[in-house]
Parts: structure tokens; C-alpha cells; sequence
């Protein structure tokens, strides 16, 4: 026992000793290799002086690419793009011109997140407490620029409106010229546009230039329009509507939510939304079942807000690209969503789970007859109103009105993209154009997967 005892001491001496050689001959031979090579540099000269070549960051930046809140610069755009659209949407539909048309009020829509941000930005920075970034006036300062074009308004200007109204007005055109003025912009230029910030919230939105500015942070509602190459949740943030039913104010609870299942929409739809026509047929006879066509009005928003605060359940299906406006008025008013949309993309996914307060539902699944209701009619009412009580606790996130509500929290997003945005910058200056038109996409696409749909 004393022989394996010395024999051991003898190896941990030996070991220690062995490791020292180690250190010494390291330090020797590569730690004096680089300040041996110039005897009449100073370390602090050897530090530094390569930093005014290569424009190194003199201070240490933090791991997530930024120091403090992000600076946000907004172009002051000429008024065709933004109050100009609203004189113009005025004009089609039986208004009358204004001198100054900054006096004018942004029309009520689902659209309205545009005018939201640009209304946030507008204010001075002292009013913006609370806010993730900080608004700046000098663009030498901004790490990004806000576009805020009203691309959804001008999409609409004469939507359904017969030829001749709205004075000529052509959004394709006004899209064009914002692209030619942005192009005219030394700070778009500078980076390829990687560091702006475009608001497309409606689908259509700027589909006619959308490949012109797809370097841009885009805003928008899902990827229903857009290429893999031109939209990712990487690049972009997913934004929500503007809700347009008022928030329920009663209890949780069921008992003045007689109405199973409840939907009141444009039945006929294009592409994806073909399944509401389809829905139609077989919900239209089921009992306490409440499925009505309906397109935007007064009266149209009233019942739909009447139905939705008496209803225990709200169909959210796919319109012709896979988001709608009704997902976020059912939850202000504490109406579950029965989403029924395979693609469908949701905002601020980061933070907030869905499925504690939605039901997912395949589409495939949604179309037997009798399967949704039957599903529906299973859930407890413990159920329910824990989903109330969770739709409760996230619908600050889905007004755009709330001081600490959705436009912090879409600056916030957009704030999370500075890292790569600045990755993309300098990788854009090595890299020589391709010339394959083959559209690639090396982040996370839009949702083309199968969906969970059980409870």
C-alpha cells in the first residue's frame, strides 16, 4: 500500500513538472512572436493600428448587435404618399378637397396599423416614453429608416368604386414614384435599402414594386403574396390588424355566449379562401351555429360585434391569402378563435403561445361534416374561460391604441432584426449578383407545413 502511495506522488510531480515545460515553451515561441516582430511599436500602437484602415468600433458593442435602443430616422415623404392618399380616398368616394391635407383624419379601417406607426414617429420623442427604439432627426445618427408610405390605403383608394371616381388615381403608379424617390435617397442607397423599414399591411400591398424594396424589413399581415426570397419571418415581423370591434367588457364566462360558433364575412373568396364557401355549406344548418355573409359597413361591424361578445367560439378561416382581420376582433372580444387557415403566420409568436387561447383546426379536418361542431361542443366550459381569461391577458397586444400595446411591440420586433440587418450589409458588399432567377431562401420561410389541430 506505501509503494502504490509513493509511486502516485511520483507520477502527480512528474505531471505538474511536464505541464510547466508546456506553458514555458508556449509563452516562448508564439506570445514573443507578436511583439517581438516591431521592438519600437507600443502595445497600445499594436492594439490599435489597424482601426483607422478598417474602421473597427472603438468601444466593445453588446451581444446583440447594438448599444441602447435602436435609432429609428422617418423620411418626411412627400404628402402624395401619405396624407395625399387620404385626400384622394375622400375624393372617390364623394368628399371634397382641403387645402392643407394635413388637417385630414386617416379613414377608419382595418389598415389603420399605418397610420398608428406614422402617428407614433410623428410625436415628439418626449411623448414616446416607454417606446423600444428612439425616434432621431438627423439620419446620420438613425441605424434604421421608416418608410411610412400608406401602401394599404392606396391599394383601396377605388376599390369597388366605378371608373372616373377618385380623379384619375392610380395606385400601380404611385407605387412606382415611391420607388423612384426612394431610389433618389443617398441613405437608400447607401445600404441596398437593407436598413429601412416598409409597411405593406394588406396583402396587395405594394405588389407591383414589392421585388424593388425586398432588401427592406417589411411589415405585413402573412406571406400569402409574397415570393420566399422576398418574405421570411428572419427578415420581416408579422403585424396585426387594426381590430375593428370594440373590446368586450363583461365577466368570463358562458351564459350570455348562447351562440356555439359564430362568423359573419365575404363568403366568396379567391385561392385559399374557397374553404369559407365550402364552410358554408356545411355549417349554415347546424344548431346554434351563427354563419352569415357580410362585407364591411356600419351595420355589417355592429352585428358582427354583437355576435362575437355572445358567442363562445369566432371561425377564423383562410380569405384569399391565409390572415384576416377577425382573428384580432375575436380576441378583444374574448371570442375563441377556431382558426382554420393551414398557412396562417401570427404576430409576436416569440412571446405569445396561440393555443392557449385559439383552436387550431386542419383544413382538411374542418371540411367533414360534423367534425368542428362535434369537436366545439366537447370543450368544457373550465376550458373556455380559462382561453377568455388568456385572450384577456394578451389583447393588449392587438391595439394599437394601448400606450404599452401593439406599436411597441412591432418596434420592438423590428428592433431585433438590427443584427442581421447589419450581417446583410456587410455581406452584400463581397458578394457578386447571381445571375439564376431561381428564388432561394436561406431563413425560415413562410408556414407551408401541416398544423396541430388537436386540443
Amino acid at each position: 500500500m506505501a509503494r502504490k502511495s509513493s509511486l502516485l506522488k511520483q507520477t502527480l510531480i512528474a505531471t505538474f513538472f511536464f505541464i510547466l515545460v508546456i506553458y514555458a515553451l508556449f509563452t516562448t515561441f508564439f506570445h514573443t512572436s507578436f511583439t517581438a516582430s516591431d521592438p519600437s511599436s507600443s502595445d497600445e500602437e499594436l492594439e490599435f493600428s489597424s482601426r483607422e484602415n478598417l474602421n473597427f468600433p472603438e468601444k466593445r458593442i453588446d451581444p446583440s448587435g447594438f448599444r441602447g435602443k435602436v435609432k429609428v430616422f422617418m423620411y418626411d415623404l412627400p404628402h402624395k404618399f401619405t396624407y395625399g392618399i387620404v385626400q384622394q380616398h375622400r375624393l372617390a368616394r364623394g368628399g371634397s378637397a382641403v387645402a392643407d391635407v394635413t388637417t385630414l383624419n386617416y379613414p377608419g379601417h382595418q389598415h389603420m396599423h399605418e397610420w398608428f406607426l406614422f402617428s407614433d414617429l410623428a410625436r415628439p420623442e418626449s411623448e414616446r416614453v416607454g417606446s423600444p427604439i428612439t425616434k432621431v432627426n438627423d439620419p446620420e445618427e438613425a441605424d434604421l429608416f421608416y418608410v411610412p408610405v400608406f401602401s394599404s390605403l392606396s391599394l383601396i383608394v377605388n376599390a369597388g368604386r366605378p371608373p372616373g371616381t377618385g380623379l384619375g388615381y392610380n395606385d400601380e403608379e404611385t407605387q412606382e414614384a415611391l420607388v423612384e424617390w426612394l431610389e433618389g435617397q443617398q441613405y437608400w442607397r447607401r445600404n441596398n435599402g437593407w436598413d429601412h423599414v416598409i409597411i405593406a399591411g394588406d396583402p396587395n400591398a405594394l405588389y407591383r414594386v414589392v421585388n424593388r424594396v425586398k432588401n427592406a424589413v417589411l411589415l405585413v399581415s402573412d406571406f400569402g403574396r409574397l415570393r420566399p426570397d422576398q418574405g421570411s419571418l428572419v427578415k420581416d415581423v408579422i403585424i396585426p390588424y387594426s381590430h375593428r370591434i370594440s373590446a368586450y367588457t363583461g365577466d368570463f364566462g358562458v351564459q350570455e355566449r348562447k351562440t356555439l360558433l359564430f362568423f359573419m364575412g365575404n363568403r366568396y373568396r379567391k385561392e385559399g379562401g374557397k374553404i369559407r364557401d365550402l364552410l358554408f355549406q356545411i355549417l349554415e344548418n347546424e344548431k346554434d351555429v351563427l354563419i352569415k355573409h357580410g362585407t364591411q359597413s356600419r351595420e355589417n361591424r355592429r352585428a358582427a360585434s354583437r355576435g362575437m361578445h355572445t358567442s363562445k367560439f369566432c371561425l377564423n378561416p383562410a380569405g384569399d391569402t391565409p390572415s384576416a382581420c377577425r382573428l384580432f376582433d375575436a380576441i378583444v372580444s374574448l371570442c375563441v378563435p377556431v382558426i382554420v387557415s393551414d398557412s396562417i403566420e401570427l404576430p409576436f409568436e416569440d412571446i405569445i403561445d396561440y393555443r392557449k387561447f385559439s383552436v387550431f383546426v386542419e383544413t382538411a379536418a374542418a371540411l367533414k361534416p360534423g367534425y368542428l361542431v362535434s369537436l366545439l361542443r366537447r370543450v368544457p366550459v373550465k376550458k373556455i374561460i380559462a382561453y377568455q381569461k388568456a385572450m384577456k391577458e394578451v389583447r393588449r397586444y392587438y391595439d394599437y391604441t394601448d400606450p404599452n400595446g401593439t406599436m411597441n411591440e412591432v418596434w420592438r420586433q423590428v428592433s431585433q432584426k438590427l443584427p442581421l440587418i447589419k450581417l446583410m450589409i456587410n455581406r452584400d458588399k463581397r458578394l457578386v449578383k447571381k445571375g439564376s432567377s431561381e428564388p432561394t431562401c436561406s431563413c425560415l420561410c413562410p408556414n407551408r407545413t401541416r398544423i396541430i389541430s388537436s386540443l
